[in-house]
């Protein structure tokens, strides 16, 4: 870690490399993880009705499996899978079947590396910049496939949470303190607003992945950020979502995924510094009261 925080020149080509093929690895997640998480819920469906032999073979894993083209299934050889000049080269086009491959890969692998990239700048070249780096590329994959799916899934926001707790026993980022009351509270704080707006509305305004999602992110940037993150995350939700919504023709009555929204949230208060926020709001509230 010293080598590379001393080297910049040969240190930050490297994460930008690495990013790149982080952002290759999370597409395969976005891809393979829906997928996976369907098939293992028919198969308890078809278990529960005795009907066991009915499911389909598995999809692959993400862990497992040969890369294929989404179209036609072909496997892909290695120089077909090099992150962004693979896809530049074939013109975004599968060369077994000609079909276009699709942008989200090339968009995953820049983003990824930006992400990345800005990690190590904003902490540095150690476990600061590293555990920036584990929280950044979760929220992308989870907010992927909560665009692809309407799915958050357990095995996404479960592992951040436990992340970010094991990360403050050691005070990388926050306390453990704030770090338990921040998951907790997330969660309690959206099952509360759910719960009420079911209520109220008669129909589920948060999906419990949303719950899950603000508790891994409570336990990242602490129980006083959970406030700021949640009226953020409002506020780009009626900004982005509203204009992509209308711009699609889309009405406000139908659903429109929170997640991406939350994580973004999250990741811009976790990357500016909660103790950064906790000055503006005070400088804010100063001022207002002034």
């Amino acid at each position: 870690m010293s080598f590379l925080g001393e080297n910049p020149d040969i240190a930050y080509p490297l994460t930008a490399a690495f990013g790149l093929v982080m952002g290759s690895f999370l597409s395969t997640v976005v891809t393979r993880l829906p997928a996976r998480i369907d098939w293992r819920n028919r198969r308890k469906a078809y278990g529960f009705l005795n009907k066991s032999d009915v499911y389909d073979p598995p999809p692959p894993d993400v862990l497992t499996g040969r890369a294929h083209c989404p179209q036609c299934k072909a496997t892909l050889a290695w120089h077909e899978r090099i992150p962004l000049v693979s896809y530049a080269l074939s013109g975004g086009k599968c060369r077994h079947c000609g079909q276009p491959i699709g942008g989200m890969y090339p968009l995953l692998e820049l983003l990824t590396m930006a992400l990345t990239l800005f990690s190590v700048w904003r902490f540095g070249f150690g476990w600061q910049g590293f555990g920036a780096m584990l929280f950044g590329w979760y929220l992308i994959a989870a907010s992927f496939i909560d665009i692809r799916h309407g799915l958050l899934p357990d095995k996404l926001t479960l592992p951040l949470m436990w992340l970010g707790l094991v990360a403050s026993t050691d005070g990388l980022f926050l306390p453990a303190k704030p770090a338990l009351l921040g998951a907790v509270g997330g969660y309690v704080i959206f099952w509360f607003v759910g719960g009420l707006f079911k209520q109220l509305r008669g129909k589920s305004g948060l999906g419990r992945g949303d719950y899950k999602l603000l508790a891994a992110i409570g336990a990242w940037v602490g129980v006083g950020m959970l406030l700021p993150t949640i009226f953020l995350s409002s506020v780009l939700g009626l900004l982005i979502g509203g204009t992509v919504w209308a711009l699609k023709g889309r009405s406000a009555a139908d659903p429109l995924p929170f997640g991406p929204f939350l994580a973004l949230a999250g990741l811009l208060i976790f990357m500016i510094g909660p103790e950064h926020i906790q000055i503006w709001l005070w400088n804010l509230r100063s001022g207002l009261g002034g």
